[in-house]
């Protein structure tokens, strides 16, 4: 694009000579006689470059020039003189000539004030390009941030951090940093004291604050040294992240899982409760014994949510669903051409697993080999891949389960004892459904929420012979079971209420007796008798008829546990 130059010289021999060398070399020239005219062709076109006499008829060079510096400061001017004085060269750089050049002028002497005039601009206009970039950088990015010089004076803070804080710009810009802190703590001013005495940048640092006027928050401080062109320390930089609502997730979360895992009220599951809060911040190996579908891989994730390890991985392996060979080669990895089929190097699972949480499940079904390669893993957390010889230290907590019973597999010699003890450091063992039926109406309600939710609908709960059914049945498979069948019935059923008829066939045996009869807990025989009491709309001759008892005992049930009508 070609540069437009301006020359106002009130000296047409001058105006035409610079017309020609300049036009010479491709640029478009316009020539102004006095300031007026220079004026108005500053007023018509946005020139790359301005030549200006000072002296003029009428206003001087001086004057247009405070002129130009007004309207348009990106423009560099070099002022012109026949008669130079240190007082006008002194003035005209004063109010921002860029040049000051003698007449007469040379043809090369103006053509290198032309270049030197036009690199200054452009870098001028790069510098400014790269202002704006960065003050709108500045101004939209969502993190806070503050720039304070040596003296902890503050150099900028953008509207982010004004929000975090709390504060207004205009109140802190070259003031002490100090000033922030009126509304809060300003616990994040600690740090940036640090940085500035030991130059050193400080990696993220967690802290909770409050506004006088606003709820607590929590921020992440990261902040570093700013150094100057020669590396000098000239400050710091300190960046200010709102956290609040990824820490109150994760804390949701966190309740979450609390919650979800484990649902009981009876004794063995207060019990691995406890256990599991007291082990999750711990690096202990832990077994998990207990029936197909009592919620073994549940403790598995209770311990690694709750722990230290939360955000670390957490891998899991089935010992049962793999062979010897393939489960070596799962669990600590090979290297090619290990064995045939072995045709790229692969990470096993205890290197992937490393700083988190390695789950072997089924740790009762694995060869008498791969018990004594695991035992030597688990004694040094160090092992080596199918095929090298390289050693590989991992840091990786141990959570094993089993259905079986170790301690006869041992006694029968079908599973070592040394490595039986190296994985029951501590035990976690979870009863079976049947031994824990008081539970079962906290499970089902769990279950009816999260399918109704699942499969949008709004069962409203179970009747009183399904309860019973639940109550009688013995429940092999466990929680699962329980979980399964209430799916089932979920599927099945098309009204509020979840009847036995709704009930895999397993479960439609009709039950003759109270459960009470059947050595279950009184809670769970007055929850079927209120079941039944309620069905039957207080009735208490249909309500005895539902539990398949007679009147006489009806009666004696409700005074066993202090019913009244309301209460029923």
């Amino acid at each position: 694009m070609t540069k437009e130059i301006l020359v106002v010289d009130d000296e047409e021999s001058i105006r035409y000579t610079f017309n020609f060398f300049l036009s010479e070399e491709g640029y478009q020239v316009s020539c102004a006689e006095n300031y007026d005219e220079g004026v108005a062709c500053l007023n018509k076109i946005d020139f790359d470059l301005i030549f200006v006499d000072i002296v003029l008829v009428g206003k001087t060079g001086i004057d247009l020039l405070k002129v130009i510096r007004q309207k348009k400061p990106h423009i560099p001017v070099i002022m012109i003189t026949g008669v130079p004085s240190i007082e006008s060269a002194t003035e005209a750089l004063r109010y921002g000539a860029l040049d000051y050049i003698i007449k007469p002028v040379r043809q090369d002497a103006l053509k290198r004030s032309v270049s030197v005039a036009l690199k200054h601009k452009a870098m001028t206009e790069e510098k400014e390009k790269c202002r704006r970039n960065f003050e709108g950088i500045f101004r939209s990015v969502r993190d806070g941030i503050v720039t304070v010089d040596k003296s902890m004076q503050v150099l900028e803070i953008n509207n982010a951090a004004t929000k975090i804080c709390g504060v207004r710009r205009q109140d802190l810009l070259h003031k002490p940093v100090n000033e922030m802190a009126q509304r809060c703590q300003g616990k994040c001013l600690t740090s940036l004291h640090e940085i500035i005495e030991q130059r050193k940048p400080l990696e993220k640092l967690y802290i909770e604050c409050h506004l006088d006027d606003a709820k607590q928050q929590v921020v992440s401080i990261t902040a570093s040294p700013l150094l100057g062109p020669n590396n000098n320390f000239t400050g710091a930089i300190m960046l200010i992240k709102d956290e609040t609502q990824l820490v109150e997730l994760k804390r949701s979360l966190k309740k979450k899982h609390d919650k979800e895992y484990f649902l009981g009220k009876c004794e063995a599951i207060r019990k691995a409760k406890t256990l599991i809060k007291d082990l999750a911040e711990i690096k202990t190996t832990v077994l998990v014994t207990g029936e197909s579908g009592t919620g073994k891989e549940l403790v598995l994730e209770a311990l690694h949510h709750n722990g230290d390890r939360r955000n670390k991985p957490l891998v899991k392996v089935n010992c049962a669903a793999l062979s010897e060979n393939l489960l070596e080669s799962e669990l600590f990895g090979h290297v090619k051409g290990a064995f045939t089929g072995a045709f790229r190097d692969k990470v096993g699972r205890f290197q992937r697993a490393d700083g988190g949480t390695l789950f072997l499940d089924e740790i009762g079904d694995i060869s008498p080999r791969m018990q004594l390669r695991l035992l030597r893993a688990l004694e040094s957390m160090e092992f080596e891949r199918v095929g090298d010889s390289t050693p590989i230290k991992v840091d990786v907590r141990i959570v094993a389960a089993t259905n079986q019973i170790l301690p006869n597999k041992v006694a029968d010699g079908q599973f070592r004892q040394d490595l039986y003890y190296r994985l029951k450091v501590v035990e976690i063992h979870l009863p079976p459904l049947r031994e824990r039926k008081d539970d079962i109406p906290l499970l089902a309600n769990h279950f009816l929420i999260q399918f109704n939710a699942k499969f949008d609908k709004n069962i409203k709960g179970l009747s009183s012979d399904t309860w019973k059914a639940f109550l009688h049945y013995q429940w092999p498979g466990n929680v699962r079971e329980l979980e399964n069948t209430l799916e089932h019935a979920f599927i099945r059923c098309h009204q509020d209420v979840i009847t036995v008829d709704h009930l895999p066939p397993e479960l439609h045996a009709k039950h003759a007796e109270l459960p009470g009869r059947q050595n279950l807990s009184e809670e769970q025989e007055a929850l079927a008798l209120q079941q039944a009491l309620q069905s039957a709309r207080w009735n208490k001759s249909k309500a005895a008829d539902l539990l398949g008892i007679s009147r006489r005992t009806i009666y004696r049930k409700i005074k066993k546990f202090g019913f009244t009508f309301r209460e029923a």
